[in-house]
């Protein structure tokens, strides 16, 4: 037989050099429900609608400055300023 008998084994690993199984690991991890990836996100019949719009890039960049979630906080703002415009 040729070559090295060793050198398909790995090195052993110790169970306890695990990475803790944490609430923010568990934030991160894909869910899956049976073989099926469960999504996140927008709810299925939300009344939310899809479009494309074009903002200029300092305005885009504030919103998305602080993170996700940018798409919320601008639809927020623009509610907001609608309620003002009809009070």
């Amino acid at each position: 037989m040729s070559g090295n008998r060793d050198a398909s084994k790995t090195a052993w690993v110790d169970p306890d050099d695990a990475p803790e199984l944490d609430d923010a690991w568990f934030e991160k991890a894909d869910h899956y429900r049976g073989g099926s990836l469960v999504r996140r996100g927008r709810p299925r019949g939300s009344d939310k609608v899809s479009t494309t719009i074009r903002f200029d890039a300092d305005v885009l960049a504030a919103f998305k400055k602080d993170g996700p979630g940018w798409q919320t906080r601008m639809n927020d703002a623009l509610r907001d300023w609608l309620a003002r415009r009809a009070a």
